[in-house]
């Protein structure tokens, strides 16, 4: 359907990896698989880096611009629990690592962090350097299953899935674990 509006598709595809940003129910791991395939790997990568960068930094204006009492709202009570700290958060390897990991809800913090004093301009660079390794993952995969490379399909997700769960598991859950036992204990 988006290779229908011709000229138009990059248009189309960045406006909807801007709006799976935004509005948080649309997948962002299809359409990065999408862009891959609809535009091959580059073109893919280039396209939705530049909508999720624009997603990612309207978030942030919103969570900026409408406050905590909007942002405690839309995101939901088990996220501003495990994530709430990033409100008091400067930190650009925080803001770094958060967009690295595969499986945290890259789009929430979008907000939480229009929360925090990080000023506009570092979080805009930093989010979009983080996303690139995952994109980049995403873009090749749609672009092997396009051109019928399921194996190479098969490798990416594996070294994906194999780099990701460990990581995931052994250090990020401990890390929230702690940041929520701080904040329960007033520490």
């Amino acid at each position: 359907m988006i290779r229908e509006w011709g000229i138009l598709a990059p248009v189309i595809f960045i406006s909807l990896q801007a709006l799976q940003v935004i509005i948080a129910p649309i997948p962002g791991e299809l359409t990065g698989i999408l862009g891959g395939y609809l535009f091959d790997q580059w073109v893919g990568l280039l396209y939705s880096t530049i909508g999720l960068t624009v997603g990612s930094v309207a978030a942030f204006a919103v969570g900026r611009w409408l406050g905590a009492h909007y942002v405690q709202r839309l995101v939901s009570p088990d996220i501003w629990r495990k994530l709430g700290f990033i409100i008091e958060a400067e930190g650009i390897i925080l803001c770094l690592v958060i967009f690295l990991i595969p499986g945290l809800p890259k789009d929430m913090t979008c907000y939480l962090f229009g929360l925090s004093p990080m000023p506009f301009w570092v979080f805009a660079v930093v989010s979009t350097l983080g996303r690139m390794p995952g994109t980049w993952i995403l873009s090749a995969q749609g672009a092997h299953t396009a051109s019928g490379d399921y194996v190479e399909v098969i490798l990416l997700t594996a070294l994906v899935v194999a780099l990701a769960l460990p990581l995931y598991y052994c250090r990020i859950v401990e890390w929230f674990r702690g940041k929520q036992t701080n904040a329960i204990d007033g520490g």
